[in-house]
């Protein structure tokens, strides 16, 4: 958790855009296309964060107020060899303290059924699983469907 210590949690530029693309690439089998990335930088522009370390994007959640009280994570990743460093967590914590501060009750995600590490660590920081969407994904897997309740 030392790696902790040294990322910087800040609000995405648009001039941060195709290291985040990258990034998908990388840890996605359906990326997000950058027009989408792009779009949704605009449309929430205080609820896509990125993590920084050494001067380099590596990691990113986007994470919107939907449905009256109700949080989204529409995406997740860490560049992969900075995984399992706490910069994922790290995301989770400011995303979701800012969710809570704009008068969100519940989070909730959706995460692909064969990702059981991802799923794992959601549960270790307090989601839940919920039920499942069927062919949620382009090429027709199952998501998961998790949430966490905020007090």
């Amino acid at each position: 958790m030392a790696v902790q210590r040294l990322v910087r949690i800040r609000d995405v530029k648009s001039n941060d855009m195709q290291a985040i693309l990258t990034i998908e690439y990388k840890c996605f089998k359906d990326p997000y296309p950058l027009s989408l990335l792009n779009r949704l930088h605009a449309m929430h522009p205080d609820g896509f964060l990125v993590a920084e370390a050494e001067g380099k994007i590596v990691g990113y959640v986007i994470g919107v107020l939907r449905w009256g009280a109700t949080g989204h994570i529409l995406a997740i990743s860490t560049d992969p060899p900075y995984q399992r460093q706490g910069i994922a967590s790290a995301l989770m914590d400011n995303i979701i303290s800012r969710l809570r501060a704009k008068g969100a009750k519940l989070v909730r995600l959706e995460v692909r059924r064969s990702n059981v590490g991802a799923q794992q660590f959601y549960l270790k920081l307090g989601f839940r699983q919920r039920g499942e969407v069927p062919y949620y994904y382009e090429d027709g897997e199952v998501a998961m469907t998790m949430d966490y309740k905020l007090d």
